[in-house]
């Protein structure tokens, strides 16, 4: 029998529940006029946004911003995201954390904070392991670069497509998507002290899955970070590429 290869974790840091935000407030960022009001059509200019986009979300954790925006820029040069909207997922926190980020990177401003599961093998509350296999019901880590939805056993659904060879480019065979779930929400965090766990899929609230799907479709980052990734992201400022990041270009799959 095939086993699923998969990247077990030993320790990590727990981190106390945070209280849950409204949904979609957007929060305003002191001195975006600091900065052009729209993204340069060019790659390599995601890091300067870094301080403002701290600013807007003081809790994301620094390695896990600047991963995103180091892949944000490699996948923006080729042309394979073409939105200035980027999601962070920092799944080294607990589940009953709001751990999942959504920037608007043209106004600098923080679209969504919100709460998302992990894979039923990931881990209880804290996700410690990884897989890209079928059928090992885990996360899998890395850029996703998002495409369309469609309605599903789950409802309202949409598409990833994995950019990193071995680490998540079976997301679409697996069928890992965002969708809305009802065993993500505050109440199922104080009942079981934990959400409840999707096969893999970075599952949101049903009340604010839609709105938040229609936000992020159709070609933008979907980054999920873990403290356990072995490459760090370069500092803020510096260049990055495709073949830095293993991020190849590709093409959705049709007909699920």
């Amino acid at each position: 029998m095939k086993i699923p290869r998969t990247v077990i974790l030993t320790t990590l840091p727990l981190l106390a529940a945070v209280p849950h935000a409204r949904a979609a407030g957007a929060v305003a960022i002191p001195g975006a006029l600091d900065l052009p009001t729209a993204l340069p059509a060019t790659g390599r200019i995601a890091f300067a946004l870094e301080p403002a986009l701290y600013r807007a979300a003081p809790t994301v954790r620094p390695e896990a911003l600047r991963a995103a925006l180091a892949a944000w820029d490699a996948l923006h040069s080729r042309g394979e995201v073409s939105s200035p909207i980027l999601t962070v997922i920092d799944y080294g926190l607990p589940s009953t954390t709001r751990r999942m980020w959504v920037f608007d990177m043209d106004s600098r401003r923080l679209l969504f904070h919100e709460l998302v599961a992990h894979g039923r093998n990931s881990g209880e509350d804290v996700a410690r392991s990884f897989s890209n296999e079928e059928g090992s019901l885990m996360t899998s880590l890395g850029a996703f670069v998002t495409g369309t939805t469609y309605i599903g056993k789950n409802g309202y659904s949409l598409r990833l497509r994995g950019m990193e060879p071995g680490v998540n480019d079976r997301a679409e065979s697996r069928t890992i998507v965002v969708h809305g779930a009802p065993y993500v929400g505050e109440e199922v965090a104080h009942k079981l002290g934990r959400l409840g766990r999707s096969y893999g899929c970075p599952a949101v609230r049903p009340a604010i899955a839609r709105t938040l799907i229609d936000h992020v479709k159709d070609g933008t980052l979907l980054y999920a970070w873990h403290p356990s990734m072995s490459k760090p992201a370069p500092p803020a400022g510096a260049a990055s590429t495709i073949a830095d990041l293993g991020l190849p270009t590709g093409r959705w799959r049709h007909g699920r």
